[in-house]
């Protein structure tokens, strides 16, 4: 993960140089139990079945703990997303947190802070591709150009993040423009939050802190009303 360098030295843009790549199917794990279903799944694929692709996994140098996996998210993680927790109080104050990698932590801290302090219920997903959700989107949108007369499939994000259930906040440690693009699929609006630009040659805290990633920022981003976060 990024130190306090930032982008000048370090890289916040492979999974962006990866997605222009055909045959590359990239992924961003946050925890060790979706590092070891898509390993299984690219062995199936590229050893079993034979198929032309390759895989590219991020892997972090951050110690955090990691849960044991939960029932049923297989499918979730290799179509790139899945609900890690749902909120933890009910409230009509809602708002969706989606995270990636080692900043998946800081999406959780942030929701914990958000239910506690400030009663926003708070869903935390864990967006393991944006690049599989982005290309499950543009699959499904070219058949029904092709195929006028049969029913449209709904892309894979869309059935995960439908419209209802407050705004939608997706945090990286890689450039906004890896969550953007996802957005014009998510009924209720997107906002990135990711490390455009260059850096400081600080720690890792002041660095998110700079890049406005950390959960102090998330809980900023999410305690808005959700018609200033869809206009930003």
């Amino acid at each position: 993960t990024l130190n306090g360098e930032g982008l000048q030295h370090q890289d916040g843009h492979s999974l962006l140089l990866a997605s222009t790549v055909p045959c590359c199917v990239s992924y961003d794990p946050a925890f060790s139990y979706e590092v070891a279903t898509i390993i299984g799944e690219g062995l199936r694929r590229m050893y079993g079945k034979k198929e032309d692709v390759f895989y590219y996994l991020t892997l972090y140098n951050e110690n955090y703990d990691h849960p044991p996996m939960p029932a049923g998210v297989e499918e979730g993680i290799l179509k790139g997303i899945y609900r890690l927790r749902g909120a933890g109080i009910e409230n009509k104050r809602r708002v969706r947190l989606l995270g990636s990698g080692s900043l998946l932590p800081q999406v959780v801290a942030a929701a914990q802070i958000l239910e506690n302090d400030y009663q926003v219920a708070a869903d935390v997903y864990s967006v393991t591709s944006y690049q599989q959700l982005r290309h499950d989107a543009l699959t499904k949108e070219r058949h029904a150009l092709l195929h006028p007369g049969a029913a449209a499939e709904v892309p894979y994000v869309t059935q995960i993040l439908p419209k209802a259930g407050g705004p939608v906040i997706a945090v990286s440690d890689f450039m906004r423009q890896i969550p953007d693009m996802i957005s014009r699929w998510v009924p209720a609006g997107l906002t990135p939050l990711g490390t455009d630009g260059f850096g400081l040659s600080d720690s890792r805290e002041a660095l998110r802190r700079f890049f406005e990633v950390d959960a102090a920022a998330v809980v900023v981003t999410a305690d808005q009303p959700s018609d200033e976060i869809l206009a930003r």
